[in-house]
């Protein structure tokens, strides 16, 4: 009875020890060492590590938000007051042509010149303010504004697949489906 008790504890240790872990297919391993090689270093494979298949019970898809920026542009219409530039120089030089004629008609003699040259001023000052107003003037004008849409979208990002190897139930998250079978990487070692 003894005999049977310490034979169940030594294959409870051997299958807790053992290691389990998700492969995606067999082209990702390399081919066995010739006849003959050393062994591998340490960590290299050379472990006590074989390959099975384990059975999958349920695979769920995990799904993952991405967020997606895209430029865009607001345009709308706005109204501006607008002003178009006087003319100055031939204002004035206008005003004081029409001011200086008009004064050279007013005055005689002496009085003629002076009525002349201050028709000429009066004149040109007025034709001055006059060419310095312009005209104002309401116009619509397109308006735009650079922004960005942010768009959400669901997507699979990976999978939890539950699967059965030699009795036991295992849960691991891979980045792809594995259908109905599983290739999985068996590690043994001693129990410290």
């Amino acid at each position: 009875m003894n005999k049977k008790m310490l034979l169940i504890a030594l294959l409870g240790l051997l299958t807790v020890s053992t290691g389990v872990a998700a492969q995606t297919n067999y082209s990702d391993y390399p081919p066995p060492p010739p006849p003959g090689a050393a062994p591998p270093p340490p960590g290299a494979g050379g472990d006590n590590a074989h390959y099975a298949w384990a059975d999958v019970l349920r695979v769920d898809p995990v799904y993952g938000v991405t967020r997606t920026a895209t430029p865009t542009q607001q345009c709308y219409n706005q109204q501006v007051v607008q002003q178009t530039p006087g003319n100055k120089g031939l204002g004035t030089v206008l005003g004081a042509v029409v001011g200086g004629v008009l004064g050279s008609t007013i005055g005689h003699g002496r009085g003629n010149t002076a009525a002349t040259v201050g028709g000429a001023v009066v004149g040109g000052a007025v034709g001055n303010s006059v060419a310095s107003g312009g005209q104002t003037y309401t116009t619509d004008q397109t308006v735009c504004q650079p922004g960005s849409q942010v768009s959400e979208q669901r997507q699979i990002i990976g999978y939890d697949v539950e699967y059965r190897y030699h009795g036991d139930v295992y849960m691991s998250r891979l980045s792809y489906d594995p259908g109905e079978r599983l290739r999985v990487r068996v590690n043994v070692s001693p129990a410290d």
